[in-house]
């Protein structure tokens, strides 16, 4: 893979960037405030990961060279828009990794790129924030989480050698499941409070939490997704430990548009498809709606 480019450089994007640049040839592609930031004074990392990063930025992309590793770190409801601006720009052999919340993302790049590249999906398990332009706060390290049977092991060796502890999994769609499971706990629940993610872990939360838990597992099983409430155990054990801001949190203090029709949307979309009631769920997308719609 001669170049990584990185669609969407914004917190995720960006630490992903920084770490790959250590070994890599990277550019990061996002907002011109942050991206001038970056081409002056670098991109600065601190909290779990300290550093000045001299990586490329760019607020546009004028081909993606052959052999090219992209990373899609757009908000998911910008997939298909961000992916449609380069479809005509792909060189051979390129490969698309999906690294964002939600389900069903890489059917929708599919969608749009074709045979063009080779669309492969991976899950993102640490916390980061976007503090200002240039600037990036790891609050903390996870790993990332990859498939077997594309170029997932070839990524995972580039990963690991930069420092992205990477990990390949035998069952992706179940790894899918479980972390849009817990996102779509934390992520609606901070957002909606104005909280870091270990504060939804109060008791006055728990049947809360139970009542959301249930519903994402009764539609994944409908979806042929083996899945149990263990996921509610493991769940009960690390929101604790998790002190960022969810995504979705950081979006609604901003005035962002969040990716809730991936996250909780798209299990009461799954849920209306199997015949499955997931009121919870339906509650805590009107309420992220109507944050939205106050913007």
């Amino acid at each position: 893979m001669k170049r990584i480019i990185v669609l969407g450089a914004g917190a995720v994007g960006s630490y992903y960037g920084a770490l790959l640049s250590r070994k890599n040839d990277v550019l990061l592609v996002g907002r011109r405030p942050h991206i001038e930031a970056i081409n002056s004074r670098g991109l600065i990392l601190s909290g779990e990961v300290e550093g000045v990063f001299k990586v490329r930025g760019a607020t546009e992309i004028s081909e993606v060279p052959d052999g090219s590793l992209l990373l899609l770190t757009t908000k998911a409801h910008d997939s298909e828009r961000a992916v449609a601006s380069i479809r005509d720009r792909l060189g051979e052999g390129v490969v698309i990794l999906v690294l964002q919340n939600g389900l069903g993302n890489e059917e929708v790049v599919r969608r749009v790129v074709g045979e063009r590249a080779e669309v492969i999906r991976g899950l993102v398990t640490s916390g980061i924030e976007f503090r200002e332009p240039g600037r990036i706060f790891v609050r903390k390290v996870g790993e990332t989480i990859l498939g077997r049977g594309g170029r997932e092991e070839e990524i995972a060796r580039i990963f690991n050698e930069c420092g992205l502890e990477t990990r390949l999994s035998e069952d992706m769609p179940r790894e899918i499941w479980r972390k849009l499971v817990m996102n779509c706990v934390i992520n609606p629940l901070t957002a909606l409070l104005r909280v870091p993610d270990n504060e939804v872990a109060a008791d006055s939360l728990r049947d809360l939490r139970r009542r959301i838990v249930e519903e994402c597992v009764a539609v994944a099983r409908a979806e042929g997704v083996n899945l149990d409430m263990g996921i509610l155990e493991e769940l009960e054990g690390v929101i604790p430990s998790y002190r960022n801001f969810s995504s979705m949190c950081q979006d609604i203090m901003r005035g962002k548009r969040t990716e809730i029709d991936f996250l909780n949307g798209k299990v009461v979309e799954l849920g209306r498809r199997h015949g499955i009631e997931t009121p919870v769920n339906e509650a805590m997308v009107s309420l992220i709606r109507f944050l939205e719609g106050r913007r």
